[in-house]
């Protein structure tokens, strides 16, 4: 048997979670084959191949599985499943979507957000918001896993795996694609930036995130936020880092006015480095930061603004 791994795209271009994801599935000691669901994604499918670990990829080429909607993609993999013993999937927006109800139609269990590949049957995964590392043992033949890809290392390329074409199911009638607002910005994407810059209720209104702003534009970073930020209204809930927003592991995460809630630090403490500035010292942030420093932030960001354009 194989396991069959979801490739996250866009229809256009391959999410570097995929060869996160790759890293994962190969734990899993067994061939490794890429599902690439989508409309026109030849160019994505030999992105897939060219990974190294990949044994083949199946391509499913039609215009209704353009939006990834759960219900196609559910009626496109359960089938392929007799064939695969697992079925690991990223877990984005998009794969928490389908994923619970592959599982569901296969009657087995799903291990969500794993973080570490024991062995074929055993996974670590965070509960507890984080605060506790739970070790899930599956006993049943098929396993449906999400995986927090910023556990685990991008797989190189250097493959040349073998493209198949396989057939997509009709379209589902349980639903529909109606359209999409999608938010564009010059800004690195907030789960693949290499550096994030967030901004939490000490900002104080969202004129003031101006001043993240402009410090992200100076580093190429990314622009994240707390929840309170979000809640408070200063920046849209696309932006929000934490348990119930994004989970980012850059090489570089600041953290601006932001306490450190533990709902807030389960989204970005694997950070290679986290920069933490905030009035309060005894803010639970910096109980996690490799560098603090106390002060009035706007203060001390007009001061980091003006050492960054030194540079230049």
């Amino acid at each position: 048997m194989a396991v069959l791994l979801v490739a996250e795209h866009n229809n256009k271009a391959l999410n570097g979670a995929t060869a996160k994801a790759l890293t994962a599935a190969k734990a899993l000691g067994a061939p490794v084959h890429v599902l690439v669901a989508g409309a026109d994604v030849d160019a994505v499918a030999q992105k897939a191949a060219a990974l190294e670990g990949v044994d083949k990829v199946l391509v499913a080429d039609a215009s209704h599985l353009a939006a990834h909607l759960a219900e196609d993609l559910a009626a496109l993999i359960v089938p392929l499943m007799a064939n695969h013993d697992a079925l690991v999937v990223v877990a984005s927006t998009t794969g928490k979507n389908f994923a619970p109800r592959v599982a569901a139609l296969l009657d087995v269990p799903q291990i969500s957000e794993a973080t570490a590949i024991l062995s074929p049957t055993q996974f670590e995964r965070p509960i507890y918001a984080g605060n506790a590392i739970q070790t899930v043992e599956v006993t049943v033949p098929k396993k449906v896993l999400t995986i927090r890809t910023t556990a685990f290392a991008a797989a190189p390329e250097g493959g040349s795996a073998a493209i198949e074409k396989i057939d997509a199911p009709a379209q589902s009638e349980l639903a529909k694609f109606v359209g999409e607002d999608i938010s564009q910005s010059a800004r690195p994407d907030l789960t693949a930036a290499k550096v994030v810059v967030s901004g939490g209720r000490g900002l104080g209104s969202a004129d003031n995130f101006k001043l993240i702003e402009r410090i992200a534009d100076k580093l190429g970073a990314a622009v994240g936020a707390s929840r309170a930020a979000v809640d408070a209204g200063f920046i849209p809930g696309d932006f929000q880092v934490g348990q119930t927003g994004k989970v980012v592991a850059p090489e570089l995460y600041i953290a601006v006015g932001i306490s450190g809630a533990i709902q807030h630090l389960a989204g970005m403490k694997d950070s290679k480095v986290i920069v933490a500035i905030n009035k309060d010292e005894e803010a639970p942030i910096f109980q996690v930061a490799d560098y603090g420093l106390v002060g009035d932030l706007f203060q001390i960001l007009p001061e980091i603004e003006a050492a960054l354009d030194s540079r230049k």
